[in-house]
C-alpha cells in the first residue's frame, strides 16, 4: 500500500534493535520474523540483493527499466518500494509489510533484500530463484549508511561519524557485518544462480555491466532500448525522478533536508569523511576481516 493513498499518523520513533541468528535487524522485523523465514518463492521470482546503501535502487531501477524494454512511463507506474517490496521489511502498522506487498503480486515477481545469505528464506533456494547481488566498497558504503541513518527517522539513530564507523567495523549495524555479507555471498554464487556485480564496475562501464544483467536476465533489447536504459539509469537522472528518489515518502519518515537520499553516488567520496588514523585502522581491521577471501574492491575509479 502507498504512503500517498492512506491517511496516517506519522508519529515515529527510530526502532529498537533485536537479532536474529546473531544478525542486528529491526524488532519490528525480529518479531514477525517467523513470517520472513516462511515466505514462499515462485521459481519465476528475481531477488534483488545487496547490503544497504549498495547500489540497490539503481539495480531496481535498471533491472524494471530491462523488463519494460527502456518504457519510462511505465517504469513511472508506482515507487521502487512498491514495485519490488522489499521483503523482510515492516516500516509502519498501517503499511503492509514487505512480505505480504510481495504474496499481493502477480508474477513474475521482482523482490528485494538486504538479508546476508544465510537468512535468506529457503523458498528462494528451493525454487532455484535468480539473484542478482551488487556489493560496494566498505569505504564508501560505511559513508553512505551513516548519512542514511542520519536522514531514515525510524533507522536506530547513528551516533557521530566516528561511533558510527566503529560499530560498523565491528558489524553492529542493521543487517549485521559487511564483511561477512559480500563473502557470504560471494561463496554463494558458486552454488546457485547468483549474478554478483560490484558497484564500481556499473559506474564506470554502465553498458558492459548492464549486458551481463540483461544476459543474466535472458533479454534481448536493441542497441536504442539499452542507450535509453543507461540515460534513465545515471545518477543524475534517477535523483530527479520521484518514482525513485524516495521522496513520496513523507518526511517524518525520510527527511531530505537532513541528507537527500540519493546523496552523491560516487565512488571515492570516502576521502571526504575518513581522517587519515581512522583510514589506517580501518585498512588494517579489513586486511584481517577480508583474509583469504578471493573478492577484491576498487575505493576509488
Amino acid at each position: 500500500m502507498s504512503a500517498e493513498t492512506i491517511k496516517v499518523d506519522w508519529e515515529v520513533t527510530r526502532y529498537e534493535v533485536a537479532e536474529v541468528e546473531g544478525i542486528p535487524l529491526t524488532k519490528k522485523m525480529c518479531d514477525r520474523w517467523d513470517k520472513v523465514w516462511a515466505f514462499q518463492a515462485k521459481p519465476d521470482d528475481l531477488l534483488i540483493s545487496t547490503y544497504a546503501k549498495a547500489g540497490t535502487t539503481w539495480t531496481q531501477e535498471i533491472v524494471d527499466m530491462i523488463q519494460h524494454d527502456g518504457d519510462t512511463e511505465i517504469c513511472k507506474r508506482a515507487s521502487t518500494y512498491e514495485r519490488q517490496p522489499f521483503i523482510e521489511w515492516v516500516l509502519h502498522e498501517t503499511l503492509t509489510p514487505g512480505w505480504e506487498q510481495a504474496e499481493a503480486m502477480p508474477s513474475p515477481r521482482t523482490l528485494k533484500t538486504h538479508l546476508p545469505v544465510q537468512l535468506v528464506p529457503p523458498s528462494f533456494w528451493e525454487q532455484n530463484c535468480k539473484i542478482i547481488y551488487v556489493a560496494r566498497n566498505a569505504k564508501d558504503n560505511v559513508v553512505s549508511y551513516y548519512h542514511f541513518h542520519r536522514m531514515n527517522q525510524v533507522l536506530p539513530e547513528p551516533g557521530t561519524w566516528e561511533e558510527f564507523l566503529e560499530n560498523y567495523m565491528a558489524g553492529k549495524v542493521l543487517w549485521g557485518s559487511w564483511y561477512d555479507h559480500v563473502k557470504g555471498w560471494w561463496k554463494a554464487k558458486d552454488h546457485h544462480r547468483i549474478l554478483y556485480l560490484f558497484y564500481e564496475d556499473i559506474k564506470e562501464n554502465p553498458r558492459r555491466e548492464i549486458q551481463k544483467i540483461l544476459q543474466f536476465m535472458e533479454k534481448d533489447l536493441e542497441k536504442d532500448i539499452l542507450d535509453k536504459i543507461i540515460h534513465y539509469t545515471q545518477f543524475e537522472v534517477m535523483k530527479e525522478n520521484p518514482m525513485a528518489n524516495y521522496t513520496s515518502l513523507p518526511p517524518e519518515i525520510l527527511n531530505h533536508e537532513i541528507s537527500p537520499f540519493m546523496r552523491k553516488g560516487a565512488v571515492g567520496d570516502w576521502k571526504n569523511y575518513f581522517t587519515v588514523a581512522q583510514n589506517e585502522r580501518f585498512d588494517e581491521d579489513y586486511k584481517k576481516k577480508m583474509a583469504g577471501a578471493s573478492l577484491t574492491f576498487r575505493t576509488e575509479l
